[in-house]
Parts: C-alpha cells; sequence; structure tokens
C-alpha cells in the first residue's frame, strides 16, 4: 500500500485538542502528517497552546494529501475559513475525491460556505447547528468523504474515524486498544 499523507492546518486561535489529537493518532497508525500553519512561526491556540507547524501552507500547498483536517476553535476556523489558500486546497482535494475532515466550528466556518455540506449529513458544535444544513446530534459523521465532528470531547472519536476510513477497521482497533480507548468503528 502507498503511504497517506494528512494535512492538518493551524491558525492562531485553534482548539488545542481537535489540532493535537488527530496529528497523534494518524501518526500512530503510520500515516505521514504535516502540520502546516498559515503564516511561518508557531500557531497560538484558543487556550494558549503553542504549536509549532512543520511547514507553512504557502510551502506545501502543492502537495497532494490523501487526507485535508480542520481543527475547530475561534477565531481559527474562521481564519482557515476566509483564506483562499484554505479554501482552493479543500476544492483541489474534493476534485481528486480525498478525504475532507473538520470539527467543532469548522464544518460550519469552512465547509458550509464552500457549499461542501449541501445536501449531506454533518455535524459541528452545537452553538453552530444553525449553519449546518442538515445538522446531526451525532459525535462523528461520515458522509461520502467528508467527516465531521462536534468538538474537544469528541476529537478521539472523530481521529479513530479518520483512521478507519484511511486504513480501515483493523487499523483503528489497534490503534485505539493501547491507548485505552472504548470506541466501536
Amino acid at each position: 500500500m502507498d503511504a497517506v499523507h494528512a494535512i492538518v492546518l493551524l491558525a492562531d486561535g485553534f482548539e488545542e485538542i481537535e489540532a493535537v489529537t488527530p496529528v497523534d493518532v494518524l501518526r500512530r497508525a503510520g500515516v505521514t502528517v504535516t502540520v502546516a500553519g498559515l503564516k511561518a512561526g508557531p500557531a497560538r491556540g484558543s487556550r494558549g497552546v503553542t504549536m509549532v507547524p512543520d511547514a507553512t501552507l504557502d510551502e506545501v500547498a502543492s502537495g497532494r494529501f490523501d487526507l485535508v483536517v480542520l481543527p475547530g476553535g475561534m477565531p481559527g476556523a474562521r481564519t482557515l475559513g476566509e483564506d483562499a489558500r484554505v479554501r482552493k486546497l479543500i476544492r483541489d482535494a474534493r476534485d481528486r475525491e480525498a478525504w475532507v475532515a473538520a470539527i467543532c466550528a469548522a464544518p460550519a466556518m469552512v465547509l458550509a460556505p464552500l457549499d461542501l455540506l449541501a445536501g449531506i449529513p454533518a455535524t459541528g458544535h452545537p452553538s453552530m447547528k444553525e449553519r449546518v444544513p442538515d445538522w446531526r446530534v451525532q459525535p462523528v459523521v461520515t458522509s461520502g468523504k467528508v467527516v465531521t465532528s462536534q468538538g474537544p470531547g469528541t476529537a478521539m472519536a472523530f481521529a479513530l474515524t479518520l483512521v478507519k476510513h484511511l486504513l480501515g477497521d483493523e487499523k483503528a482497533a489497534q490503534i485505539a486498544s493501547p491507548m485505552i480507548v472504548r470506541w466501536e468503528a
């Protein structure tokens, strides 16, 4: 099997748990993960935790990723949604039938304005449900190649669902077990 590549985008004001959990879990599963900041230098999360991205989005935007991950958090999700480079990356991913995943505020602030949630079930943070056309109460919703999730408390299920879709149920269960995660694929 060819290597699987994912990109996790960071803008100042990202939600820390929603960014770190997918990076960690995907890397445990053997996925090559690039953490890309919208600008050079560290990105500061919504709770003051600072992360140093692997690269800037400009440095890696031309790469081919099997998965684009959009953490929530405010104002980070809004910043991602307003960035033309992010919108292009997501459109390119969808055109190539790559996976696009968004959690918390990101489904409403990034995917909905791009009409990527039109006509499909999705979820996100309950405070944003009016912005998600077919909002569901579920912690994680997969519709085609779009995965959405509700927030920090669902980040582990979100990350394991991404592993499941990229590498299969067995790999997701293999990653969940030593982390003592009770999760059903």
